[in-house]
C-alpha cells in the first residue's frame, strides 16, 4: 500500500483531467488540467529562484481557487507550506513569516495592502496569489522567472501540456510538510509541524470513511488556512475528485444559506455556529407555535410531522447531503436534541491542529448524541482517569496522525507529546466501553469548587446559551464565587419592546433558573451584562483569557 500524500494528489489530476475541480463562488471555475498546468508554473519559478524542498513558503488570504492552487503548488514541490490565516493582525502576520523563516510569501489582495515588507527581512519575494505577479522582489533571479515564464513553460513543453508530463515531489511520511500556526490567543502561537504521514493519515481515513464519489460538490466556508478547513473541505476532496466551491466574501448565514441551495453540497462540513445560526433563524421560530409543540408530542401524527421538519431542515441545507459534520467547538445541547428529535444526519467530529486534524469521528447513523465519535482507524486513544467511563480525564492520543512536534520551541513539544509517543491534548474527557468519546471540557478553562470539585465551565455555559435573549456566555470564577458574563440578544429583545431594565430583570431570573439547575458548589452568584459580542478566535471560539479579571 502506497502511504504516500503527493501521489495522492498526483493521480488524481491525472484520473480527473477534464473534470471541474475548483470554482471560485460566483466566478472562475478550473478544471484539474487547469490546476495542473498552474502548478506547473509555480513550480518553473520555485526553481529557476533556487527554492529548494524543505524550504518554508507562506501563504495569506481569504479562501480561493487561487489558495488551493498555491498551497498543492508548494507541497507538490516538496517545500513546506504555512498557511497563515488572513484575520490575523500584520503584526502577527509578520512574526509567523519571520519565525517559520519563509523564503517567498503569497498573498491575497485585502492582506497585502496592511502588511509591511520592512518587517519581513527574511523572504526573497512576495508574490499575489491572484495571477503570481511580483509584489516585491529581493532577487534578480524571481523577476528573471516571472518575466520569462510563459517562454520558459514552451520551452519545457514545447508540444503541449499533457498529464502523462506530471511527475511530482516523492515525500517520505516523516518529512516535513506544512506548518499551521495556532490561534495565537495569549501570546505568539505555536507553530504546529505537520509530516506527510499526518495528511496522509486523515485523508486515507476520509477516502475510507465519508461518502463522497468524484464530480460530487462541496462548499468550503471553512478557513484553509486551519487544519479543519485544509483536510476536510479541500485535500480530501481534491484527491477523491470533487468539484470544491470556495465562499471568497465572509460566510455570513445569508451566504451560506444561498450558496447551499444553489449548489447543493454532497457532504457538508461545518462549525456549530454555522448550523446553530441557521436552525435557529431559519427553522426553530416556525416550530415555536403551541400547536406545533403539541403535534410534536403526539405519537402517530409527530411521525408526520418529524419527517416534514426534517425535510424543511434538509432544505435549508441544499437537499443533496449525506451527512453534516460538525466540528471545531460543542454544539448547543438544545440545538443537537432537535436534530436528533427529527433524525437529521449529522455526526460531531473531534480533533486538534496537533493531529492534522482528526482525532475521533462516527458516521451519523451510528454516532452517539453528546458525544464527538470514536477513535479514527490507526489512531489510539485513551483517558488518563482510573474509570475512564465514569471519572473524567485528560485525553491523549497516539498515531500517525501526531505532529513532530512545535518549530523550534522544544520545551512546548516536550510538554506535548511525552517519551512513548502520546500526545496530551489537554482536553478532558469520558470513553464509554464501546469506544465513544465525550468531552467535559479544556483542563486550562477547569474551575474549582470550594471544596475542589471540578466544574466545567463550558457545561453550565451551554445551559445558559439557551436561557431566554442569551447570546453567549462565559462563566468565571471571581473572590471564590461564580459570575456569568453574558452578552444578550439585543436584536431580539428590543424586537420585543423590551428596555435596557427588562434585560437585566430577565437576566436575573436566568441566573435563578440557571442555579436551580446546579449543583451547590457550582451556583452563579451574578450576572454581568457585555454590550457587545465577545472577541473570538479564527475558529470562533471565545478567548476566554481576555475576560477572566471581569470586575462588576
Amino acid at each position: 500500500m502506497n502511504n504516500s500524500f503527493i501521489a495522492y494528489i498526483e493521480d488524481s489530476v491525472k484520473k480527473n483531467w477534464d473534470y471541474p475541480a475548483l470554482t471560485d463562488y460566483n466566478g472562475i471555475t478550473l478544471q484539474y488540467k487547469d490546476v495542473a498546468r498552474k502548478i506547473e508554473k509555480v513550480h518553473i519559478i520555485f526553481e529557476m529562484s533556487g527554492i529548494k524542498p524543505g524550504d518554508k513558503i507562506s501563504i495569506c488570504g481569504r479562501n480561493s481557487s487561487h489558495w488551493g492552487v498555491t498551497f498543492l503548488a508548494i507541497i507538490t514541490y516538496g517545500a513546506v507550506a504555512v498557511p497563515i490565516l488572513h484575520e490575523f493582525k500584520a503584526d502577527n502576520v509578520h512574526n509567523i513569516v519571520n519565525h517559520s523563516d519563509s523564503r517567498l510569501l503569497f498573498v491575497g489582495d485585502q492582506v497585502w495592502e496592511n502588511l509591511n515588507e520592512a518587517a519581513m527581512p527574511l523572504l526573497e519575494g512576495i508574490m499575489s496569489m491572484t495571477d503570481f505577479t511580483i509584489l516585491v522582489s529581493r532577487t534578480e533571479k524571481i523577476d528573471y522567472a516571472r518575466a520569462h515564464l510563459n517562454e520558459l513553460f514552451g520551452k519545457k513543453y514545447p508540444r503541449n501540456f499533457r498529464r502523462e508530463h506530471i511527475a511530482y515531489y516523492k515525500d517520505h511520511p516523516d518529512e516535513l510538510a506544512v506548518i499551521n500556526y495556532t490561534s495565537g490567543t495569549t501570546s505568539y502561537s505555536k507553530g504546529v509541524m505537520l509530516p506527510f504521514r499526518s495528511l496522509w493519515a486523515n485523508i486515507t481515513f476520509a477516502l475510507e470513511a465519508l461518502p463522497l464519489n468524484p464530480g460530487d460538490k462541496i462548499i468550503s466556508m471553512l478557513p484553509m488556512a486551519h487544519m479543519y478547513g485544509l483536510a476536510f473541505e479541500f485535500l480530501f476532496e481534491f484527491t477523491m475528485g470533487c468539484h470544491i466551491y470556495f465562499l471568497t466574501r465572509i460566510p455570513s448565514p445569508k451566504v451560506i444559506f444561498q450558496a447551499f441551495a444553489e449548489v447543493k453540497p454532497h457532504l457538508i462540513i461545518a462549525v456549530p455556529l454555522i448550523i446553530e445560526k441557521i436552525i435557529k433563524k431559519n427553522v426553530l421560530p416556525k416550530l415555536e407555535t403551541t400547536t406545533m409543540k403539541v403535534l410534536l408530542k403526539t405519537p402517530i401524527i409527530s411521525k408526520k410531522i418529524k419527517s416534514a421538519v426534517r425535510q424543511q431542515v434538509v432544505n435549508a441545507f441544499g437537499g443533496e447531503f449525506v451527512e453534516v459534520v460538525v466540528g471545531g467547538a460543542a454544539f448547543n445541547q438544545e440545538v443537537e436534541q432537535f436534530m436528533r428529535m427529527v433524525e437529521f444526519p449529522y455526526t460531531v467530529g473531534y480533533g486538534m491542529t496537533e493531529c492534522g486534524p482528526l482525532i475521533c469521528y462516527e458516521y451519523w447513523s451510528k454516532f452517539k448524541q453528546g458525544s464527538c465519535g470514536k477513535p479514527i482507524h490507526r489512531v489510539e486513544v485513551k483517558i488518563l482517569s482510573p474509570d475512564p467511563e465514569n471519572i473524567p480525564g485528560e485525553i491523549i492520543c497516539r498515531g500517525p496522525n501526531v505532529m513532530l512536534g512545535y518549530y523550534k520551541n522544544e520545551e512546548a513539544t516536550a510538554a506535548a507529546i511525552d517519551k512513548d509517543g502520546w500526545l496530551h491534548t489537554g482536553d478532558i474527557g469520558l470513553m464509554d466501553a464501546a469506544k465513544n468519546v465525550t468531552i467535559k471540557g479544556r483542563t486550562k478553562n477547569l474551575l474549582l469548587g470550594a471544596n475542589g470539585q471540578n466544574i466545567y465551565p463550558e457545561e453550565i455555559e451551554d445551559k445558559l446559551n439557551n436561557m431566554p435573549y442569551v447570546s453567549e456566555s462565559i462563566i468565571v470564577q471571581q473572590n471564590q464565587k461564580f459570575v456569568g458574563l453574558v452578552y444578550p440578544d439585543f436584536d431580539d429583545a428590543f424586537a420585543h419592546g423590551l428596555k435596557q431594565e427588562d434585560i437585566e430583570r430577565i437576566m436575573e431570573e436566568n441566573r435563578v433558573a440557571l442555579n436551580d439547575t446546579l449543583p451547590a458548589y457550582s451556583q452563579i452568584s451574578k450576572m454581568k451584562i457585555y454590550p457587545e459580542e465577545f472577541e473570538k478566535t479564527p475558529k470562533r471560539s471565545i478567548k476566554r483569557f481576555l475576560y477572566m479579571e471581569a470586575k462588576g
